[in-house]
C-alpha cells in the first residue's frame, strides 16, 4: 500500500468497512453503527493524533474512549494468548515443563489441579490449568479496572473521556504475569521454524496476489470488479485481500498463479 500512496491500518480498515464497505441499506453505506462502537473499533488498541489523521476528528482523539472499548484490547489479548497457549500444545510444539518453569501463572495453577487430581490426564489438567490463568486474568481485570475508577473519582462516561489516562488494566503483579506470558509465547510457539515458515508463505501470497490482482482486478468477484472501477484499484484489491483467512489466501495463490508462494514462479 505505501507503494501506492497508501497504508494498511487495522483499525482504520475495520472502521472502513462498517461505515462504507458494507452495503445494508438504500441511503447510506456501512452498518449504521452507534457513535461509541465505531468510536471503540477506532480507540480501543491506540490513541491516535488529530494531527497526523484529520479524518478522525469527529471520534473526540484528545479524549479517553470509554471503558468498554478501553477493556476490548485487554479482552482480546487474554483471548488470544489463552488460545495459542492450547492450540501450541496440542500441537506438540509447546514442552510443559518449560512452560511451567518460564510461567509462573500457569505453573500455579498446574501445581494446584496436580494436587486436586493426580492421576488425571496430562492434557486434561493442562485444560483446566488454562481455565484458571483465563479465569484469573479475566478476574483481575475487572476488579482492578473497578479500583482504578474508584481511585479516579469518575462517576460518568464523560468523567473517563476526560480522565487523563486510560482506566482499564490489569493490577502491577498480574501485568507482569501476563507479560511473562507473552514472552513465553513469542519465545517458544511464534518463533517455531513451522510457525515462521508458514507465516513467510503466507505473507509471500499476500504479495502476489495483491500484484496480480493490481494487473487483473477483473479476476476479483463481480462486486469488487465493479467498485475498481469507480475507487482506485489498490485500494479495493487491499480491501478483498483483507478479508481473506489464510487457506483462501493459500489457495487463490495456487488457483490464480499456478504455484504455491515461495516457490518457482511466486516470490
Amino acid at each position: 500500500m505505501r507503494e501506492h500512496g497508501g497504508r494498511f491500518n487495522h483499525n482504520l480498515h475495520a472502521l472502513r468497512i462498517v461505515e462504507q464497505f458494507e452495503q445494508r441499506y438504500l441511503d447510506f453505506p456501512g452498518l449504521n453503527l452507534t457513535f461509541e462502537v465505531r468510536e471503540g473499533i477506532i480507540k480501543h488498541s491506540r490513541d491516535y493524533s488529530a494531527a497526523e489523521f484529520p479524518e478522525l476528528a469527529e471520534y473526540e482523539l484528545d479524549q479517553r474512549p470509554p471503558l468498554e472499548a478501553q477493556l476490548v484490547d485487554l479482552v482480546d489479548e487474554i483471548a488470544y494468548n489463552t488460545a495459542d497457549l492450547d492450540d501450541g500444545f496440542e500441537a506438540h510444539l509447546l514442552d510443559l515443563e518449560i512452560l511451567r518453569a518460564e510461567v509462573p501463572l500457569f505453573d500455579e495453577a498446574y501445581s494446584d489441579v496436580n494436587r486436586r487430581y493426580p492421576q488425571g490426564a496430562q492434557k486434561l489438567k493442562f485444560n483446566e490449568a488454562l481455565k484458571h490463568v483465563l479465569d484469573r486474568l479475566a478476574t483481575d481485570l475487572i476488579e482492578n479496572t473497578c479500583r482504578q475508577a474508584e481511585a479516579a473519582g469518575v462517576e460518568t462516561v464523560e468523567d473517563i473521556r476526560r480522565h487523563p489516562h486510560r482506566l482499564a488494566g490489569f493490577s502491577t503483579e498480574l501485568a507482569q504475569s501476563n507479560s511473562s506470558l507473552k514472552r513465553f509465547l513469542h519465545a517458544q510457539l511464534y518463533s517455531q521454524p513451522a510457525i515462521a515458515e508458514d507465516r513467510d508463505r503466507s505473507v509471500a501470497a499476500l504479495d502476489a496476489l495483491f500484484r496480480f490482482f493490481l494487473e487483473h482486478p477483473d479476476r476479483m468477484p463481480e462486486n469488487y470488479a465493479a467498485l475498481a472501477k469507480r475507487e482506485p484499484v489498490h485500494r479495493v484489491v487491499c480491501d478483498y485481500i483483507a478479508g481473506m483467512t489464510d487457506h483462501f489466501l493459500l489457495r487463490q495463490c495456487q488457483e490464480l498463479l499456478g504455484a504455491p508462494a515461495g516457490r518457482s514462479g511466486v516470490s
